[in-house]
């Protein structure tokens, strides 16, 4: 299978990539991004592009299955307006275009509590974009809903780091839908769904991703 990743440069993004590329049974990876890749594999094509102008008829859209594990948060983005961009707009456009050209699965790495009705707009906007990615009609879509990811990120989040800590001391005792969920097991769980998709729409919880 051909499949494209977009967040290839993020925490779980970049598992997804190396787990994509480790597997027999993917032979190419599309993983278009802002800035090139510091990682050099044949099966690897890596598009430099602006999220903001994507090219609609470029020949590598025509992939098999589509991963998504691009976000931010609204204090990276700057505003909520830029935060929705990232995590709405641009993931429902790739998903769009990869559709167009073929791709018959969609992979979300979505968030734990995404809810288009929610008074959170973090998981508003999450719930917004499952929401759309349904109304896109994909043969297999499967929205992956982590809680909290654990992981060495190349940026510190105070508020994640604490609550890293917390959790994971209190990780043996807690119910799994709350334990810390390892970047590497949300990866696995996204892969799986791209080289093995199941019809219709899924859901992988917190509580199947936990580590």
């Amino acid at each position: 299978m051909k499949v494209m990743l977009v967040g290839a440069t993020g925490l779980v993004g970049g598992q997804v990539l190396q787990q994509l590329l480790d597997d027999a049974r993917c032979d190419a990876v599309v993983a278009p991004t802002r800035r090139p890749l510091a990682h050099a594999d044949p099966a690897l094509h890596n598009p430099v592009v602006d999220f903001e102008r994507l090219p609609v008829d470029a020949p590598w859209w025509a992939v098999d299955a589509v991963i998504c594990a691009l976000g931010s948060t609204i204090k990276q983005a700057g505003s909520r307006a830029v935060f929705a961009r990232i995590d709405h707009d641009y993931p429902l456009q790739v998903a769009t275009l990869a559709q167009a050209h073929g791709a018959h699965a969609f992979v979300l790495n979505s968030a734990l509590g995404a809810d288009a009705q929610s008074r959170i707009f973090y998981n508003q906007v999450k719930g917004r974009l499952e929401q759309d990615l349904r109304g896109l009609g994909y043969r297999s879509l499967t929205l992956v809903r982590p809680g909290l990811i654990g992981g060495e990120r190349s940026e510190r989040r105070t508020g994640e780091h604490l609550a890293s800590v917390v959790l994971g001391a209190l990780g043996p005792v807690l119910p799994r839908a709350w334990r810390i969920n390892p970047a590497a097991n949300i990866a696995a769980a996204m892969v799986e769904a791209a080289l093995a998709p199941r019809p219709g729409v899924q859901i992988v919880g917190a509580a199947a991703l936990a580590g």
